[in-house]
């Protein structure tokens, strides 16, 4: 629309003045595109349909660049609030019937363009008009100044020459409320004192009648403030009779010329009560008596009001003393002057002891210039605005971490005084940021590794499971025997370095069993001093009669293996790799940085090295996925990711001590299995030992990847089953909906083009309830577990597998 204005006025100035008035019309376009582009306050042309026909600048970065109408824009943020949405609803409605109109609405804190007001949004019209009424003033305290919400002042401006289009305008008018709110307290504050001080006031006439009488002498006399200020009862009316013959109507005296002195004034009960009265007497050029100023006391009362004034002390300092926050109050150097007991507790000091203490030397070196910067920008500011916190560490090997809020202090004459900082501790709410970090950073990382392992795992399969094959023909003695075992005895390492990963990303389907660590260690003892080399000694320290733990043994190897190795690359010079084994009992929950741990019976391993140490700034770091201190090349940064992954995946918990030229130490809590559990699982192996795999019934195998259908088909048919073979979902939901021969197993792949595993048994199931079901995968078997309803039937066996493990699976679901 500015176009065509802009347009029109540039063809009737080149009809007049030719390339001078073209000129001219160009210089005065270019400055109304500066004017427009310099207004501070967001605004915008609405069409009648409800399109964004010209905005400044302003309004961009107040919406974060979303082009969309103002309404449209301002309707989303107070969706949830009914009064707003009416507010503005009301104000479109008055635009479209040509009336000007604004309002003031509020919306949740922290949205578009928050605390970006710059005064005031009154330049946009003629101030309040007909949306006057549209501000709700309830009490600010409850919307305004709550920090959950901030305030919005909309306007709307029919634009005549331009039917159905609207000048809006949107501004930030959050400070401006909170100012107003306490503006309001400041002035029902001075109220309060004026007419609640604990002492009177008033003011009369040369006649005696009161001008002016505050609530606390009214109060002491029994009156009403109308007598007394609408001249029903004067100054002498009040005061007991005594000397008052001939003294002058405003005196209370009875002696001209006194300015103070005591006097019994007339109380609420009819008795009399001292009173001692201070008046100055105005008066005109001609000497006449305009009016008093007079300040009246209560002795009686003066000793009542001392008592409370020694409580309302005693209640301040124990405000101070016991407030939650941390509060020291410095002077303009940093010196502490005074401080509250929360405080002391912060710094792990007795309050008292701090007085004269430097507040600089109480916090991280680090953060020392931070705190510089904030005490001199509250001290330039001189304003009574909240003051935005800064973060810092108190001094000492795990100091707490506090958001500072500084704001000074001024004497009697505004001068600067000192400063008053709360210390909030907010060291709970950094580790539980850091520990969201840690998780969104293993998820990220944990898809890629995920789907790289599923497709590594259909390949390891079929390797694994033709090899099987191939060794039932091939016995040993047979020239092809021993190669027939490298090609398997090699997928296997490939099959460790894929759980490697999905342990890395705790997305692995353990295979936990029962396990005892002390023959975990004693087999490992010999790889282990392999890997480290001869200039490093090996200790083992064995627990006696140490728990039985339920763990994955390969994952378990791996967990020791990679501390070892990161041990040994820390004692490049030699030293001692120390694997020490005992019982623990932990009492009541155990409390470590980020992590706590439940009571319960646990099993620990602790390896220690006498190594270089872990600096200090990085120990938080140590568990982050590729996070590595050595020279590019010499690791992948996933070791000590993996050693994490694996236990939290097993339950366990994972602490590390670390002292510079010292050595470190890795301390790792696995939960110790129940003595029941461990005798049921004695019984199961020896059954497991002896059983034929052999078996009789019709399977259907469904697998995408052909090699894997292929190697299980003929494994399953080697050991006497009836496989019925697809290749997708959909094939196989024809063949099981047909009418075929009964199927007593369906053995189908979980991740598969159109119809994956799980949705392929929901249909499945709801024609045969009583189908079993065993899911083959390379992902976690949690990954669809929660897709399927805890029923029974439902059985997973993970890839890579062999030609044992599937048959052994399907006889065992079978024979159920």
């Amino acid at each position: 629309m500015l176009e065509l204005l802009l347009f029109a006025l540039g063809g009737v100035l080149g009809a007049l003045g030719g390339a001078a008035g073209a000129w001219y019309w160009q210089k005065r376009r270019s400055l109304c595109r500066a004017v427009f582009a310099a207004v501070p306050k967001p605004w915008q042309v609405v069409s009648p349909e409800g399109r964004s026909l010209l905005a400044n600048p302003a309004l961009e970065e107040f919406f974060g660049g979303d082009p969309r109408p103002i309404p449209v824009l301002l309707a989303e943020e107070v969706k949830d609030d009914p009064e707003a949405r009416q507010q503005l609803t009301r104000l479109e409605e008055q635009a479209r019937s040509g009336l000007a109109g604004h309002c003031e609405i509020r919306v949740p804190a922290g949205g578009s363009g928050s605390r970006n007001g710059a005064g005031p949004a009154q330049e946009a019209g003629e101030g309040r008009d007909v949306n006057d009424g549209d501000v709700n003033d309830r009490d600010v305290n409850d919307r305004g100044a709550n920090a959950a919400y901030d305030w919005r002042f909309v306007a709307a401006f029919p634009l005549p020459e331009h039917p159905g289009c609207t000048y809006w305008m949107v501004d930030d008018i959050t400070p401006q409320r909170q100012m107003e709110q306490i503006m309001r307290q400041e002035q029902e504050r001075f109220v309060d004192l004026l007419e609640n001080a604990p002492v009177g006031f008033y003011s009369c006439d040369a006649e005696g009648r009161f001008l002016f009488a505050n609530h606390t002498l009214c109060e002491w006399l029994g009156l009403a403030q109308n007598d007394l200020e609408q001249g029903r009862i004067r100054l002498h009316d009040v005061v007991q009779e005594g000397a008052l013959d001939g003294a002058a109507p405003f005196d209370p005296f009875g002696d001209d010329g006194r300015t103070q002195g005591e006097v019994i004034l007339k109380g609420a009960g009819g008795e009399g009560f001292r009173a001692a009265v201070r008046q100055d007497v105005v008066r005109d050029q001609d000497g006449k008596v305009l009016r008093t100023r007079s300040v009246v006391r209560d002795l009686s009362r003066e000793e009542a009001m001392a008592a409370a004034l020694e409580q309302s002390e005693r209640r301040f300092e124990q405000l101070f003393a016991k407030a939650p926050a941390g509060i020291a109050v410095i002077d303009p150097q940093g010196v502490i002057q005074e401080c509250n007991d929360a405080f002391g507790r912060l710094i792990g000091k007795a309050a008292v002891g701090q007085r004269g203490v430097s507040l600089f030397e109480l916090l991280a070196e680090s953060d020392v210039a931070g705190l510089r910067a904030a005490l001199n920008a509250s001290a330039e500011r001189g304003d009574k605005h909240l003051a935005t916190p800064i973060e810092a560490h108190l001094k000492g090997e795990e100091g707490p971490v506090c958001a500072l809020y500084v704001n000074r202090t001024e004497a009697s004459d505004g001068a600067l005084d000192g400063f008053v900082v709360h210390f909030i501790d907010s060291t709970e709410q950094k580790n539980l940021e850091r520990q969201f970090a840690q998780s969104q950073k293993m998820q990220a990382v944990g898809q890629l590794a995920g789907g790289i392992a599923h497709d590594f795992n259909n390949l390891l399969t079929a390797m694994i499971g033709f090899s099987d094959l191939l060794l039932l023909r091939h016995r040993p003695g047979d020239q092809s025997f021993a190669d027939i075992m490298q090609i398997k005895q090699n997928a296997n390492r490939a099959a460790n370095l894929v759980r490697q990963l999905l342990a890395f990303s705790r997305q692995q389907t353990l295979q936990p069993r029962l396990l005892n660590i002390t023959d975990i260690l004693a087999e490992l003892s010999h790889l282990l001093r392999r890997l480290i080399g001869e200039n490093i000694e090996l200790k083992m320290n064995h627990g006696r009669d140490l728990g039985v733990i339920k763990a994955d043994q390969g994952q378990l190897e791996q967990v020791i293996i990679n501390l070892a190795v990161n041990a040994r690359d820390a004692m490049y010079e030699g030293g001692v790799l120390t694997i020490r084994t005992e019982n623990i009992q932990v009492e009541e929950e155990r409390k470590i940085k980020d992590e706590a741990m439940p009571p319960g019976s646990y099993a620990l391993i602790e390896v220690e090295d006498s190594g270089c140490g872990i600096p200090p700034e990085n120990l938080d770091r140590i568990f982050d996925p590729f996070f590595s201190t050595k020279e590019v090349g010499a690791g992948t940064g996933l070791g000590l990711s993996t050693v994490y992954g694996i236990v939290k995946q097993t339950g366990g918990y994972v602490f590390v001590e670390s002292k510079l030229d010292e050595g470190t130490v890795f301390s790792i809590y696995l939960p110790q299995a129940a003595e029941e559990e461990v005798a049921e699982s004695m019984a199961d192996a020896e059954a497991q030992d002896r059983r034929d795999l052999t078996g009789a019934g019709t399977l259907m195998l469904v697998e995408d990847e052909d090699a894997v259908r292929a190697f299980s088909a003929r494994a399953l048919r080697n050991k006497g089953y009836n496989v019925l073979e697809a290749n997708s979902g959909e094939t196989a939901l024809e063949m099981l909906t047909g009418e075929g021969e009964p199927i007593d197993l369906l053995v189908t792949d979980v991740v598969m083009p159109r119809l994956d595993g799980p949705s392929l048994v929901k249909e499945v199931r709801a024609q045969r309830p009583d189908l079993k079901v065993i899911f083959i995968s390379g992902y976690a078997e949690d990954n669809f577990r929660k897709r399927l309803d805890e029923d029974a039937g439902i059985h997973f066996l993970p890839k890579p597998f062999s030609l044992k493990q599937l048959a052994g699976k399907v006889k065992e679901v079978l024979g159920e």
